[in-house]
Parts: C-alpha cells; sequence; structure tokens
C-alpha cells in the first residue's frame, strides 16, 4: 500500500505531526511530499486557519499549548503566514530526506526563524551542502508543482494529510486514527465507516 505525507513548511501543525512520524518512515514506507499549501487551498475555494481573523490568534495559542505539552521545541518565525517557496524548493533539493525535512522545519519551527526566501535559508542551505542556486532549477520548481498538482487529483485538501491508499487523513491530530487504520487496513470495512463515507447532505448554503 502507498502511504504519502503531503505537508508544507508554513504549516505548523506539519510540524507538530513530522515529530510523531519521522521515526515510522521506514517502518511504514512512508513518503513525504513537500506541497503548496495555498495552491490546494485555491483549488478547493478555502482559507487556511491563519487568514481567518479570531482562528488565527486562537490556533497559534493552540499550537504552542500542544508543543509544550508534548515536549516539542517551538517557536513561531518572524512573520506568518509566510512564502513558503524557498523552503519547499529547498526540501526537494536536498531530495525531501529526512534530514532535510528536519533541517528546514528545525530552522523555522523550532529555533524560529524566517524561512521566507533564499537569503533567510542560507544556514540551512550551506547546513545541507547545496548552493544557493540549487533552490531556483527549474527542475525543482517543476517537482513542487507536480507535487501539488498530483496532491490536488488525489483529493488532498489540507496539510498535513497522510494518504493511505485512497484514504486521506488531515491534519496532526488525525495521526492515531491513521496509525490505527496502518496497523488494521479493514478498520475503515467497519459497517459504520461505510455508512459514513456515503452519508446524504441534508442541505446546503446557497
Amino acid at each position: 500500500m502507498t502511504v504519502r505525507w503531503y505537508f508544507d513548511f508554513i504549516s505548523p501543525y506539519s510540524y507538530l505531526q513530522w515529530h510523531k512520524l519521522r521515526e515510522l518512515l521506514d517502518e511504514h514506507g512512508i513518503v513525504p511530499v513537500p506541497i503548496l499549501f495555498a495552491a490546494v487551498l485555491d483549488a478547493v475555494g478555502n482559507r487556511g486557519p491563519a487568514e481567518i481573523s479570531g482562528k488565527r490568534e486562537f490556533a497559534y495559542r493552540h499550537i504552542l499549548w500542544r508543543a509544550r505539552r508534548d515536549g516539542v521545541p517551538l517557536r513561531f518565525p518572524p512573520a506568518h503566514p509566510f512564502n513558503p517557496l524557498a523552503a519547499l524548493r529547498l526540501c526537494i533539493a536536498a531530495g525531501s530526506t529526512a534530514a532535510a525535512i528536519d533541517a528546514v522545519f528545525d530552522w523555522i519551527w523550532a529555533q524560529g526563524n524566517a524561512g521566507d526566501s533564499v537569503l533567510a535559508l542560507a544556514p540551512v542551505i550551506e547546513r545541507l551542502g547545496l548552493r544557493a542556486a540549487a533552490v531556483s532549477d527549474p527542475s525543482v520548481k517543476s517537482a513542487l508543482h507536480a507535487n501539488t498538482r498530483a496532491a490536488i487529483e488525489a483529493g488532498v485538501f489540507g496539510v498535513p494529510t497522510l494518504a493511505i491508499g485512497d484514504d486521506r487523513f488531515w491534519g496532526d491530530d488525525a495521526h492515531e486514527f491513521a496509525m490505527a487504520v496502518l496497523r488494521q487496513p479493514d478498520l475503515l470495512e467497519d459497517p459504520e465507516m461505510q455508512r459514513l463515507a456515503s452519508l446524504p447532505v441534508g442541505v446546503t448554503r446557497g
């Protein structure tokens, strides 16, 4: 079964789930896939939590509380949301390895540094043994575009998302649910799970 983890460095929820997921990559054959969250939002006609006044402030405090509860080092970058393109392309240029993902997440979300430009990410680029030009390589840009397009075609509507076969598990808070399905693939074949998958819509807003 193919398992993909779609994420964006702009997302603190992706950062939180990465701390739970990193050691499970080999065990479950999980493939990390960096994507541009903003393009996903555009495709589904939605806004991110940080774009909604009130929800933004609550989410930031809740994320910090959860990180402290779980012992995860977290310091928000200087501004959020920020443009994650350079960070995503850097990750791809470095092979989207666990070490590369670690380095970028640590720089932005553990240390609280800016990750919105090649200049801001210069220490990470050096740490990963790359040149700044690698981040702007046309093949890297094309790979990010292809990743994002594939995610949208697979029905991804937010980050982070674990895609287990044709099923999608959205959000850090769905981590245990996803792990349960990995351990017990027939869990979603439960009659009530099946009924909910096709539950009729009772009313729609105009």
